[in-house]
């Protein structure tokens, strides 16, 4: 992948989400993720949800176990929102992703740098990261790792920043039980973008996952999934879909592995 193909995925991509209206102010940055107004509050509500099931049983558990402040790596960071929560219990947090722009890429994340000495920014991307090895206790993918091009090699570059006990979690990446389904999802996604599809997924993202794409990516990591109650609506998803003969529909539970 070229820097030139990157810059232009992250200039457009930025373009699409001001689009949809999600440079957010000041107030509602520090809101996230529990926002409860606006046109994305119901999204924010499942992020909420599996950003606490983090907190619950990955974080603040290594933190015990460790028994001192983290230094914790946010892969695909966005406008760093999770960093600065991170932040906040006193652990030290690099946010990391390929866009600056501040709509919601880290230029977008002036709010929390300026409450927070915990959080640094770096403008890279998560396939190359430029930290050496064994710099962070736990490496997270925040709603991102469906955007590499090439699984495995991201999986181990998050392996080698990683230091030996520590995690890698994935959080808010759409997952699928069968791979049927998961490509039929792309194809939607494509004909909704409509005229812009061939901008917006000009990069060969895989998209979403599956159980066995992360067992053959990284066959050394052993990958436990903590399922994230999402409430009724959502839960009752798959009966929708399976009464209106639809592709059954992605869950975005916690995935987590330990680092050999």
């Amino acid at each position: 992948m070229t820097e030139a193909a990157l810059e232009l995925f992250a200039n457009e991509y930025a373009r699409h989400r001001d689009a949809e209206g999600r440079g957010y102010d000041c107030d509602t940055l520090l809101q996230l993720p529990y926002l409860d107004h606006g046109p994305h509050a119901a999204q924010w509500r499942v992020r909420a949800r599996t950003f606490d099931a983090f907190m619950e049983k990955v974080l603040r558990p290594a933190a015990t176990r460790a028994n001192r402040s983290l230094d914790v790596l946010d892969l695909g960071a966005g406008n760093g929102w999770l960093s600065y929560r991170v932040a906040l219990e006193a652990h030290r947090v690099f946010a990391l992703d390929i866009r600056d722009d501040a709509i919601d890429g880290l230029g977008a994340a002036t709010p929390f740098r300026s409450r927070s000495e915990g959080v640094q920014c770096i403008i890279a991307s998560f396939d190359s990261i430029p930290l050496s090895a064994g710099s962070a206790d736990l490496a997270v993918f925040n709603a991102s790792l469906h955007y590499a091009t090439d699984l495995a090699a991201v999986l181990r570059d998050a392996t080698r920043v990683t230091r030996s006990g520590g995690e890698i979690a994935i959080l808010d990446s759409p997952f699928y039980d069968r791979e049927s389904d998961g490509l039929a999802m792309v194809q939607e996604k494509r004909a909704a973008f409509g005229s812009r599809a061939d901008v917006l997924m000009a990069l060969p993202f895989i998209e979403f996952l599956t159980r066995e794409r992360l067992r053959k990516a990284l066959p050394d990591l052993k990958w436990t999934r903590h399922r994230v109650r999402y409430g009724l609506a959502y839960e009752l998803r798959p009966l929708v879909a399976a009464i209106r003969r639809r592709r059954r529909p992605s869950r975005f539970d916690l995935w987590v592995a330990k680092r050999p």
